[in-house]
């Protein structure tokens, strides 16, 4: 009698197990993601750290775990394809390995964002040390371009050594580190040729990679144009779009209208990249573009010491000013996930298909009045705010604003 009731009972516990076959069920909530064009109310289960299924009604008896997510959006992690994470103690470096680069974990995911790119802050001769010291200790998933100086973003001066922009080292160094470096940036160049932007291209070439430009800063401007139709290729990156400083050529003409040739541009292939960073983005630049239809191909941070504490605040913060401008969530989403999977080259991100990784956020959008500040300190209204309520990488829940994924205090006894 023992063995049949040992025998049924074992059967019965196997059989639970058996059912509850999900790790962690998240439950009622508005689905968005892009690649596979899903924006409506679905589940989301999660197995073994991997995306298990999506559908319109899980039953809660499958899952160990259940977190309720009704009137919550659901969305891949974010991807910041532009931030600056080369943190180090040197003060005389302006971003590579300083006090000015941020450490990643800190910064990405009470924002929603699993995946960080690093935008050159090391360069071909200084990618190991970055590596060493801060991508393989992350709990972030970090990615790299490196710059073609060799030095990487030390400073103006260092950016403006032709001997150090070597393309063949660049993407040697890249050969070396294919799961960590997605391109190659050229940036903060003063001289009147193209120089670093030729040899950020040869590099790219033989890498097969993409390149990121930071332009501008020659007395009298370098000419966007030429950099758009001659020097870069389909599926390089103009990041710091909507910008307005001295010396760089601006995308909107002086009275108010987007010049046609960035049309042609982005038809052919050129990547725009909004890099918010802390002088980047200006409204007289960003409310024209988007109401003449010139929309960012990438959404991204420029993520720095500076930046956070400006008009910048987070990747929330951005997306929000986006949904200020009368994008559409779903468009803004698909712009700091699939869009810059893409971009990079690492397709197996930026999606919540059965299989992928479950780097997930999920956000809620306030209603009321809020205030939203550019790099020049001007104000424009909204009547909407993204807010990260949980975030979670690998199936791990790394963020949780208000708590939805903890069982309530007095539910489960103290273990030590």
């Amino acid at each position: 009698m023992r063995t049949l009731l040992f025998t049924l009972l074992s059967l019965a516990l196997l059989n639970l197990a058996r059912a509850q076959d999900i790790d962690l069920l998240l439950k009622g909530g508005h689905l968005i993601d892009p690649k596979n064009e899903i924006n409506s109310r679905m589940d989301l289960a999660i197995k073994d750290g991997k995306i298990h299924q999506v559908a319109a009604d899980i039953p809660a008896d499958q899952s160990q775990r259940i977190i309720d997510v009704t009137g919550l959006y659901i969305t891949p992690g974010l991807i910041d394809m532009h931030a600056h994470v080369f943190n180090g103690t040197d003060n005389d470096s302006y971003i590579a390995n300083a006090p000015g680069s941020l450490a990643p974990d800190g910064f990405t995911f009470r924002s929603g964002v699993t995946t960080v790119v690093d935008a050159g802050s090391s360069g071909w001769r200084t990618f190991r040390q970055f590596k060493h010291q801060t991508i393989d200790h992350a709990q972030t998933r970090v990615l790299a371009f490196i710059s073609i100086v060799g030095s990487g973003m030390y400073g103006r001066l260092e950016a403006q050594n032709v001997n150090d922009m070597d393309a063949t080292l660049a993407a040697f160094m890249i050969s070396n580190y294919p799961d960590d470096i997605v391109g190659v940036k050229a940036h903060h160049y003063r001289g009147s040729d193209f120089i670093p932007e030729e040899r950020a291209v040869e590099a790219g070439k033989i890498a097969q990679v993409p390149v990121m430009v930071d332009f501008g800063e020659h007395d009298p401007m370098r000419s966007i144009k030429k950099l758009f139709l001659e020097t870069l290729r389909p599926g390089d990156i103009f990041t710091h779009t909507y910008s307005y400083t001295t010396n760089r050529e601006t995308v909107v003409d002086g009275d108010g209208t987007v010049k046609p040739f960035i049309f042609e541009a982005q038809d052919r292939g050129i990547i725009f990249d909004v890099g918010h960073g802390g002088g980047s983005f200006i409204w007289h630049q960003a409310v024209p573009s988007i109401e003449q239809g010139f929309l960012p191909d990438v959404i991204s941070t420029d993520l720095h010491y500076w930046s956070m504490n400006d008009g910048l605040k987070d990747m929330t913060n951005l997306l929000s000013k986006f949904l200020c401008l009368g994008m559409a969530l779903e468009d803004i989403i698909s712009r700091a996930t699939w869009k810059p999977a893409q971009v990079i080259q690492r397709t197996e991100l930026g999606h919540l298909s059965a299989g992928a990784e479950a780097d997930v956020a999920v956000f809620s959008v306030q209603q009321g009045n809020f205030g939203f500040i550019d790099s020049r300190n001007r104000k424009k209204t909204g009547n909407q705010k993204v807010v990260t309520e949980l975030t979670i990488k690998g199936g791990r829940v790394m963020w949780d604003l208000n708590g939805i994924a903890a069982p309530a205090w007095d539910t489960e006894p103290l273990k030590y």
